[in-house]
């Protein structure tokens, strides 16, 4: 079992022309934000990064991490496959997905 978050739904046709999407699932993982701190050795350096970190709180144009979403799950579905599926796919919504008996299920979570 793993956790993915919807990153894209994107309209397309599939070869034959049939409405459908394009849903792309990235891998959610939990990281602790601690395993990356540095800890500055002078009171300057502290200084520095405390007004960095209030900077980057206080205008999200500057990113705390930058993250890189590869894809875990891309579904290319009709809208009859789709609407079969019996799920409603949102942005940024997170799911659990079990593997199974040749099967996938998805558990919003």
């Amino acid at each position: 079992m793993f956790r993915v978050r919807v990153n894209k739904i994107e309209s397309t046709r599939d070869v034959d022309g049939n409405l459908g999407k394009r849903i792309e699932l990235v891998e959610e993982r939990e990281i602790s934000g601690n395993n990356f701190v540095m800890r500055p050795q002078t009171d300057e350096a502290k200084m520095i990064q405390d007004v960095l970190q209030a900077v980057q709180q206080q205008m999200p144009m500057f990113p705390q991490r930058q993250q890189v979403a590869m894809p875990k799950i891309l579904l290319f579905l009709t809208e009859q496959e789709y609407d079969s599926l019996g799920i409603n796919f949102d942005v940024n919504q997170v799911y659990e997905v079990t593997l199974a008996n040749q099967g996938i299920q998805f558990t919003k979570v």
